[in-house]
């Protein structure tokens, strides 16, 4: 299953591409330290100052925001976002095949609108219909977004369920990979739920790894070979699980 990449231009992305991505952590400050020291990430005020959530910027360009976990039932998380011209449609279409929208459509200011939804194996992803943010400012570098992994149980539900919501990305002709799926038991226990993995690049997949222990962090998954790279799973310092990619051929 491949999503189509947009260019790197400041404008919105085409629905169905990865457009930006969060970490809900409890504790913010603390990710600030840590993802700064490993990806070179600066930070500055995100779409609610007062809410205390900041966007990550590499070399000036926001790459991903850090927000506050409101609920300590909730988990700690990387959550990727896909990219609509409308929410409220994208919302109503996810419920009709079969998904489930777990919070509705809400407006950000003249930032754009967010959205919260699950597939049919309760794999969570979120929706962004862009205002005068369009997502990525940079991605498929070094301290940015490279890829997002669906580790899924049933193949077949998932690839109808996005085939479905994102035919023109999936199958277009300028279709270009930027997230795919693969089998739970692969990497993971066979007994972890569905979930969206969000990777970053790097430049030395052995070398982060020393810096992910140092910083507080720990590795899920040793490198491994994949069809888009060498990747490593790892977890920071506050538990939310991402995996650093060593992009070839690109």
């Amino acid at each position: 299953m491949a999503v189509s990449r947009a260019s790197d231009a400041t404008h919105a992305y085409p629905e169905g591409v990865p457009c930006w991505v969060d970490a809900q952590l409890p504790d913010v400050e603390a990710g600030r330290r840590f993802y700064g020291e490993l990806f070179g990430w600066t930070f500055g005020e995100g779409f609610e100052p007062h809410q205390e959530g900041v966007w990550a910027r590499h070399h000036g360009e926001p790459v991903a925001a850090l927000t506050p976990k409101r609920d300590g039932r909730m988990p700690t998380v990387w959550t990727v976002s896909f990219a609509t011209p409308d929410a409220a449609a994208l919302a109503a279409r996810i419920q009709a095949a079969g998904g489930q929208v777990i919070t509705a459509p809400t407006r950000l200011g003249p930032y754009g609108t967010t959205a919260l939804a699950t597939d049919p194996e309760g794999g969570v992803f979120g929706l962004w219909q862009a205002g005068t943010h369009p997502g990525f400012g940079k991605r498929h570098e070094p301290g940015s977004f490279c890829w997002a992994e669906l580790y899924a149980r049933d193949p077949e539900t998932v690839d109808r369920f996005y085939g479905t919501l994102f035919h023109e990305a999936l199958f277009g002709p300028d279709a270009s990979p930027d997230f795919g799926r693969a089998p739970v038991s692969g990497v993971f226990p066979a007994e972890m739920p569905p979930h969206f993995l969000v990777h970053f690049g790097v430049e030395d997949v052995d070398a982060v790894l020393g810096t992910v222990n140092r910083l507080g962090g720990r590795v899920q998954a040793s490198p491994f070979d994949t069809s888009y790279g060498r990747a490593a799973v790892v977890t920071d310092n506050q538990g939310a699980s991402f995996a650093v990619l060593e992009v070839r051929g690109r």
